[in-house]
């Protein structure tokens, strides 16, 4: 195992030529974010869901569950949604920002049909806990272990998405031989360039909250940003709906004030790579130009995954849940029958 100081002096990898124009391309679409936000169907505030609510998705029912596990001195509150049948192999889902347990619903309603499938809203997101507390990468994720110890899961596949996948690299790392897959979606892993995340300036800031509190242009600025191909305006609205509860525009930022992209970088390849056992699948946009598909097609990383491990390039900008959701759930079911 590499130590810490090896890490540190590592240098950072440098941008292709290609990234350099990709980002200019994506950053000048953000003019047209005002268009964007107006085109967006009426969004107005979502009733929070009550345990045991239900909902149609396609020919899958989910229920909404809500679940009280230990955490933060006391106890955390977690919303999820269940699908399919209990003795099914289990699949926990985790999303990103700006999103929720519903980034995953094309999936629950593919997969709900034979897999026991939990789509989580993650702390400080969608309808789960938003007090103050532990929002560590590696707390969060110890707490996630509870509430899956609480629901007496035992093994379980992992699919991850943008800033949920730091929270899953702990997770994964903790839990050992309980994790017989983790789907790795959407986050920097072995290379890295301070030039490719902004976002942790931007939501460390005094306006961060302000920020996060428009959930309509929020949203509407990340997508127009980093996608290539459309998704469905049912889709975004109810991305800014879940964005929308209140609590959410200041427990967030508490994630990026607890760790930075660097400690992350750094904890990944010195202490969570070495401790993963179970095959990974990288899980990537081609397009998205804040994560250079260089990054994830370069053999020195595979060489450092467990054995079976690959990567899935997915025809897509960042969102691929969204903007390619037919490949998504064929990707997702190949790795998960495999």
């Amino acid at each position: 195992m590499p130590s810490e100081g090896t890490v540190i002096q590592h240098a950072y990898s440098p941008l292709p030529q290609r990234v350099r124009a990709g980002l200019e391309e994506g950053f000048s679409r953000l003019a047209g974010v005002d268009e964007l936000i107006v085109d967006l169907p009426h969004t107005p505030p979502r009733a929070l869901d009550a345990d045991g609510d239900q909902e149609q998705l396609g020919n899958v029912t989910v229920t909404h569950r809500i679940a009280e596990a230990p955490g933060d001195g006391e106890s955390v509150r977690w919303h999820y949604v269940e699908a399919g049948p209990a003795d099914g192999p289990v699949v926990v889902f985790l999303h990103g920002v700006p999103d929720s347990w519903w980034q995953w619903h094309y999936a629950l309603e593919a997969l709900g049909s034979d897999h026991h499938c939990l789509a989580i809203d993650l702390k400080g997101y969608g309808q789960s806990e938003k007090g103050t507390g532990d929002f560590r990468q590696e707390g969060v994720a110890i707490q996630l272990e509870a509430l899956l110890d609480q629901l007496r899961i035992e093994r379980f596949s992992l699919i991850t998405h943008d800033r949920g996948t730091p929270v899953g690299d702990h997770l994964v790392a903790r839990a050992g031989d309980r994790v017989v897959r983790y789907g790795r979606g959407q986050q920097h892993l072995w290379h890295l360039n301070p030039e490719l995340h902004p976002q942790q300036a931007m939501f460390t800031s005094p306006e961060a909250p302000s920020m996060l509190a428009d959930a309509r242009r929020f949203v509407a600025t990340a997508y127009l940003l980093l996608t290539e191909r459309a998704v469905n305006a049912s889709d975004l609205a109810r991305t800014v709906q879940e964005f929308g509860h209140d609590g959410i525009s200041t427990a967030v930022p508490r994630y990026f004030h607890s760790s930075s992209f660097r400690q992350e970088w750094i904890e990944r390849r010195t202490r969570l790579i070495p401790r993963w056992t179970c095959p990974v699948l990288l899980l990537q946009g081609a397009g998205d130009p804040l994560q250079p598909r260089e990054f994830y097609t370069d053999p020195e990383v595979l060489a450092h995954l467990p054995e079976g491990s690959g990567v899935h390039l997915f025809d897509s900008g960042h969102f691929w849940p969204f903007e390619a959701p037919e490949e998504t759930v064929a990707v997702l079911r190949a790795f998960l029958t495999q």
